[in-house]
Formats: structure tokens, C-alpha cells, sequence
């Protein structure tokens, strides 16, 4: 028994004993005055409260007994009615919450009404309750970590990976993008970084560009001549460099743009190129590498929230606190979110209710029916019989002054 269950244990006895003692003091009452009513008359009408008093304890002392056991022992009908019936009451029990609690009209207008939204935001923009929510989220995160299995998450990203990355062909997807880049020009930029690139090499190496001439022409042909050539063709190479950056239309620049667009055409297209391109995928994602890849994301998204969590003035718990705090105002002054938010939780749990409210009442007659017949007479009366006592008084009192009016009816008519 609980420490609640004790003291309701303790109130039963003592109301018990008051009930009781009133039948007592009502029968001492009845002796002294059916003993002496021929000396002194009056008592008469005291002896008819006292056994007036008497039968209605007695009558109600019977009734609530009943409800829990067999009075005295005695296996009278329709007595001990709760252990006998206990499986009944419970579904009966389940049956009357489903029916007037569960019920999908009375829980949305209870949430209407309860204004849970606003309640929320007005603790969440609290500085403390943000504190609160971000410990409980970074003992969550902790636990989260603890219970998976870093095997298993690999395997699941490992799958999923394969699954979304690697199965599907990259040819496609990746010229329908890429059409659409060349077609809107965002390529160009790239293009003119190439060829300003190459341009400030070519500046910036001319004896390199000289020395590779000279390397590449016949040994019989003299060094000045090599100077020469070397000298020209780097001049050249500067001057066509140039005319490829000042000229948009250049037919190097509509070159490169017929190539790039029948490429992705071609990625989408010619089974050859996309083959191409699936063997390109196979031999720069295999399955080590897949692997590894898997095993280093999520060892580094591991170790990154870790880190985050465990350190209560890290950017993401500063950050993570902050956006608590301002959901929390935005719940309170904008009533258009405030009422969305409502609007979910209303839906969410008239969707549990219609959907789940057999099994949620479910509980009540399977809880019932799992208790000992016994058991159950005791936890009910322990909640109840308290109250019940008050019959037992009551009955004496009413029992009396019935007794006394019967008495002085039955005395004025009949003498």
C-alpha cells in the first residue's frame, strides 16, 4: 500500500468506528429505555427513536457491507457484490469513459477552451524554461546516442546512401540539371575563370612556355631560332588568350558552350555516355568508400552534437535556447500561429481519440480484470467507503426520527 492508501486505510477505520459506535450508544439507549418506559412513560418515545435508530444503522450497515463481502460470513444473495462483479464493472467502467470522456466533441472543446499554445509560449520565452528544454533535449540527445547502435546507423546510412545515391543513374538527373545551367548561362562565369586563369599563367611563365619550345623543336635548328619561335609563340598564346576574354562571341567561348549543352544531352540520351558516366560513379564511390563515407559522417555528426550538448555555452545550445525563447514569444503575440498550433494539437488528439478510444478505455477493464477479486473489493473501498460510512450515520439519524414520528403518530391516533 501507498502512504496515500495508508491514510485512507486510517480515515476508513476511524469512520468505521464512529458508525458503529452510534449503533452501540443507540442500543444502550433502547435497553435503559425499554426498561423503565412503565415508570416513566415518556421514555416510550425514546425506546421508538433508539430502535428506529437501531434498524436504520443496522439496514444501512447490511447494504454497504454488501457492496464489498458477504455480511457476517454470510453468502445471502446479491451480497459481496464488487468481487462477484468486478469484471462487469470494469468493462462497464471502460465502456462510461469511452462514451463520456473519450469522446472526440468533449476533448476538442476542452483543448479549444484550455489555450495551450499561448500557455506554452509564455513558459517557453522564459530564460529558465529555455534552460530546462535545452538540459532535457541534450539528455535526450545523450541517451539517443547511448541506446543506438553505431553499426546499425552506419548500415542505415549506408543503405539509404545506396538507396538514393548510388542506385539511381547519375547520367539523367545530372544533364537535366546541367541543360538547364548552360541553357540560362550560369556557366560562363566559370569559363571566364578558366581563361583569366590561364591568361595569368601564361604571363606569368613565359620561360616556361619558351623552354618547351625549345625542347619540342629539332636539335638542328639553331638556339636563336628557338628564341625566336618561343618568343612568338608565346606572344601569340597571350594575344589569343586575350581575344578569348574580350570577345563573349569568341568561337572558342561557342565552342565550349556546343559541348557542354550536347553533353547534357547526351547524359541524358546516348546509352554510351551515361555508361560512362555509371563507371565514373562505380570508381569514385565504391563499396569501401561508400562505406568509409558512411562511418565518417555519422561518427562526425556524433561527435559534433556530443560535444555540442555536453558544453552548455557551445553556439548550438546558445543558439537552440534562443529559438525556444523567440517560438515561445512568437506564440504569444501572433494569434495566427497560436491558433495553427491549437489547430494541430485539436486534430492530433481528436485523431488519437476517434482512432484509439477503445483501446485507451481498454486499459480500464484490463487493468480491473487483472486485479484479484479481493483486491479489487479493497482499492475500491479504500476510495469510497469513507464516504459510504456517512450512509451508516445517516441511517441511525434518519432511522430515529423516523422511529419517533411513528411512534407519536401511532400514539396520537390510537392513544
Amino acid at each position: 500500500m501507498t502512504a496515500t492508501d495508508t491514510e485512507r486505510a486510517a480515515a476508513l477505520r476511524r469512520m468505521k468506528m464512529l458508525a458503529t459506535g452510534l449503533l452501540v450508544v443507540m442500543a444502550a439507549i433502547f435497553v435503559v429505555a425499554f426498561a423503565l418506559q412503565d415508570t416513566y412513560p415518556w421514555l416510550e418515545y425514546v425506546r421508538a427513536a433508539a430502535e428506529g435508530g437501531m434498524v436504520g444503522a443496522l439496514a444501512d450497515w447490511f447494504a454497504v457491507t454488501a457492496l464489498f463481502k458477504h455480511p457476517m460470513g454470510l453468502k445471502i444473495p446479491h451480497t459481496a457484490i464488487i468481487p462477484r462483479k468486478k469484471d462487469q464493472i470494469g468493462e462497464s467502467l471502460g465502456q462510461f469513459v469511452e462514451e463520456n470522456f473519450l469522446s472526440e466533441d468533449v476533448v476538442r472543446a476542452k483543448l479549444d477552451s484550455a489555450r495551450i499554445a499561448q500557455k506554452a509560449g509564455a513558459w517557453l520565452e522564459k530564460p529558465d524554461s529555455a534552460d530546462r528544454v535545452a538540459v532535457e533535449g541534450a539528455a535526450l540527445i545523450r541517451g539517443m546516442f547511448t541506446v543506438l547502435n553505431d553499426d546499425a546507423v552506419q548500415g542505415v546510412i549506408e543503405s539509404m546512401v545506396r538507396k538514393h545515391l548510388l542506385d539511381p543513374p547519375w547520367g539523367p538527373p545530372v544533364g537535366s540539371i546541367a541543360e538547364r545551367i548552360f541553357a540560362e548561362g550560369h556557366h560562363h562565369r566559370l569559363v571566364d575563370l578558366l581563361v583569366d586563369r590561364a591568361g595569368d599563367w601564361v604571363d606569368a611563365n613565359y620561360a616556361v612556355v619558351t623552354r618547351v619550345v625549345a625542347q619540342r623543336s629539332p636539335t638542328w635548328v639553331p638556339r636563336l631560332v628557338d628564341g625566336v619561335v618561343g618568343d612568338r609563340v608565346h606572344a601569340e598564346l597571350s594575344k589569343f588568350i586575350r581575344a578569348v576574354q574580350d570577345d563573349p562571341q569568341h568561337d572558342v567561348r561557342i565552342s565550349i558552350d556546343k559541348y557542354l549543352r550536347e553533353l547534357a544531352q547526351d547524359l541524358q540520351h546516348k546509352p554510351e555516355t551515361i555508361a560512362k558516366a555509371e563507371e565514373i560513379k562505380g570508381q569514385l564511390l565504391d563499396d569501401p568508400r561508400v562505406r568509409d563515407l558512411t562511418a565518417r559522417t555519422w561518427s562526425t555528426i556524433k561527435n559534433a552534437l556530443l560535444e555540442a550538448v555536453n558544453d552548455p555555452g557551445s553556439e548550438l545550445t546558445t543558439k537552440f535556447k534562443a529559438a525556444v525563447r523567440d517560438f515561445g514569444s512568437r506564440l504569444t503575440t501572433d494569434a495566427e500561429l497560436a491558433g495553427k498550433v491549437n489547430r494541430w494539437i485539436a486534430d492530433g488528439a481528436s485523431y488519437a481519440v476517434r482512432t484509439y478510444r477503445s483501446e485507451i478505455a481498454g486499459v480500464i477493464s484490463e487493468t480491473v480484470g487483472r486485479w484479484d477479486a479481493e483486491e479489487t473489493s479493497r482499492k475500491i473501498e479504500l476510495q469510497v467507503g469513507k464516504d459510504l460510512q456517512f450512509i451508516r450515520i445517516n441511517g441511525t439519524v434518519v432511522g430515529s426520527l423516523a422511529g419517533l414520528a411513528i411512534f407519536a403518530i401511532a400514539d396520537a391516533i390510537f392513544g
